[in-house]
């Protein structure tokens, strides 16, 4: 599966911690913006994880998912320097 994951974190060491766990998940394509090629078990890991990181007492704080499917992934358009890349084939259940 394709996850954008998105995050909007105010403190620093937590903004810190939920971007190298995102690392071990996906690629960076901005700072707060990741591409996850994961299966559906990586990706409610990835939740469990990253919810443990947020803080209830920040109430602007948010991680957001947004799952794209194949044909959505193969007409991704880039502008810029950083090219579009898919690092795992998709599976089709």
């Amino acid at each position: 599966m394709h996850f954008i994951v998105t995050y909007d974190i105010e403190n620093d060491r937590r903004r810190t911690k939920i971007h190298k766990l995102l690392q071990g998940y996906g690629s960076a394509v901005q700072f707060s913006v990741f591409e996850c090629f994961i299966s559906e078990e990586e990706y409610a890991q990835l939740r469990q994880r990253l919810r443990k990181l947020l803080d209830p007492k920040h109430p602007l704080d948010s991680v957001r998912y947004y799952v794209l499917c194949r044909n959505c992934v193969e007409q991704v358009d880039v502008d810029g320097n950083r090219n579009f890349e898919i690092h795992s084939p998709f599976i089709i259940a």
